[in-house]
């Protein structure tokens, strides 16, 4: 397991940064729960480097729990993302990450995200003057190309090397994708053998324990990055330590204190009890009921109405004895960018 930078990861599991999800109290509870790296979810360039308030919240974070902390940062304009790494750094990141991978259209029709694997050498330059404005550690989120027609993860990887990137991390689908059908974890095992003195970390597909052992274990990848797995399960982390799944009276817990982290970070109590919604329906996934508490918290508005549903619910819920085949009902491309 390379290091990170400076950085020397006490564990290869990492929390994805996830739009809408990887807020403050969230990784918080990821690394209270083992998780060895947390970026932030995507942050705009352009909001940074103009110092709009609303994204500037979007930076706090708690600097006992998290280090490192790494902030990921999105945009196509080399310049700007420069200088939107350097206000980061000012507010004490200490890992820039580098959002090459988000699908949404929002987002690649600016030449970001995605869009950056149809430019290689703006993408190295990204890289490369963000290295040389701020000294930090810069990693980067790739997918393995636009389409299947261009499978370009190999010549990006190189030129991202070359200009410096300390860790790379691989979505082993194609922005045509999204997040539909299977990642490739072959493109994993690949950059892994192409790129050896490079930490790889590798993403998609990790729902379980066993799933992150077994891409470990076959690619060959350094870290393993968990997204969708750690959605409503935050527990995966101490359990890839050895530890135990969590009792119902610890997933009660767990929920009601996040809520309240998410109310206090919100600031808006009647707006995070509606945004707090969809963590919800993910603690709630696999448990008996379920269907029926995410039709009930769905129609709360009030704190007090969502906590009082939430002890009710989570005290009592068992493993449902038959879980369901399905996804969670919910919304990846919204969860995950």
């Amino acid at each position: 397991m390379l290091p990170i930078g400076p950085y020397v990861l006490p564990n290869p599991y990492i929390l994805a940064p996830m739009a809408g999800v990887s807020e403050q109290p969230f990784r918080v509870i990821a690394f209270r729960l083992g998780a060895a790296l947390c970026p932030t979810e995507l942050v705009s360039s352009q909001g940074l480097m103009r110092a709009n308030q609303r994204t500037l919240k979007y930076l706090r974070f708690d600097r006992e729990v998290e280090r490192p902390y790494s902030l990921q940062i999105f945009g196509g304009d080399p310049e700007a993302m420069a200088l939107a790494a350097q206000v980061g750094q000012s507010h004490g990141a200490q890992v820039i990450d580098i959002n090459m991978g988000c699908p949404v259209k929002k987002v690649t029709r600016n030449g970001a995200g995605s869009g950056l694997l149809c430019d290689i050498p703006r993408a190295a330059d990204i890289v490369r003057r963000i290295r040389e404005a701020t000294g930090l550690p810069v990693t980067c989120k790739i997918r393995s190309g636009w389409d299947a027609k261009t499978l370009n993860y190999l010549q990006v990887a190189e030129a991202l090397q070359e200009a410096g990137c300390a860790a790379l991390a691989i979505h082993p689908r194609t922005r045509e994708q999204g997040y539909s059908g299977r990642a490739d974890w072959r493109c994993i095992t690949d950059l892994k053998r192409h790129f050896p003195t490079l930490p790889i970390i590798g993403n998609g597909d990790v729902k379980t324990p066993e799933d992150a052992r077994r891409m470990r274990e076959s690619t060959g990848c350094d870290y393993v990055m968990i997204g969708r797995g750690a959605l409503g399960n935050p527990w995966i982390f101490r359990e890839l330590a050895g530890g135990p799944p969590p009792t119902p009276e610890e997933r009660c817990q767990l929920v009601r204190a996040h809520f309240r982290e998410h109310v206090a970070f919100v600031g808006d109590p009647l707006g995070a009890a509606r945004s707090f919604r969809r963590h919800l329906g993910w603690y709630a996934h696999g448990l008996s009921g379920a269907a029926a508490f995410r039709a009930e918290v769905n129609q709360l508005d009030s704190p007090a109405e969502v906590e009082d549903a939430v002890a009710r619910f989570f005290v009592g819920a068992d493993v449902d004895a038959a879980p369901p085949d399905e996804e969670q009902d919910v919304d990846y491309r919204a969860a995950l960018g």
